[in-house]
């Protein structure tokens, strides 16, 4: 990578794969991409609102609805009443697909072998980035999301 656009391709071309997995991996599991990655942040960060998991989606309440209705449907959350208020109701993961973990597993084992090749320092300075990363791409979305 001699340029800043070669990095830039480079690094698109990364998400794009990683985007690409996903999709492959919902479908591997009888889902949709959307489906796969709002267990995934519920698994992440807990029981939420639908609410929440609408705006950690980037749904409008409709289809955040249809969402938690295919994933109530399919066994993988289940709706239960607020704690501190009577009037809303949480959505918190019971279960996943039974094939995640097997649609995963090749993809995992590889990154694990890329990442077991560098040091421990190298490896730190990559989960740093992850961490970081996250946080950064996490932040943009919701000023991308904010009202205008």
């Amino acid at each position: 990578m001699s340029t800043p656009e070669d990095a830039s391709r480079v690094y698109r071309r990364y998400l794009s794969a990683v985007l690409l997995h996903g999709h492959a991996g919902a479908r591997a599991c009888d889902m949709g991409a959307t489906d796969l990655y709002a267990l995934n942040i519920l698994e992440l960060s807990g029981a939420m609102t639908p609410g929440e998991l609408g705006a950690r989606t980037g749904l409008t309440t409709g289809p955040t609805t249809r969402l938690i209705d295919r994933l109530e449907q399919a066994g993988y959350v289940r709706r239960v009443p607020s704690p501190n208020d009577r009037r809303k109701v949480i959505v918190e993961p019971i279960g996943q697909p039974a094939r995640l973990d097997e649609a995963l597993a090749p993809a995992r084992r590889r990154i694990g072998e890329i990442i077991g090749g560098y040091s421990p320092e190298e490896r730190k300075v990559l989960f740093d980035y992850f961490a970081r990363a996250a946080r950064a791409y996490q932040d943009a979305a919701e000023e991308l999301n904010a009202p205008s």
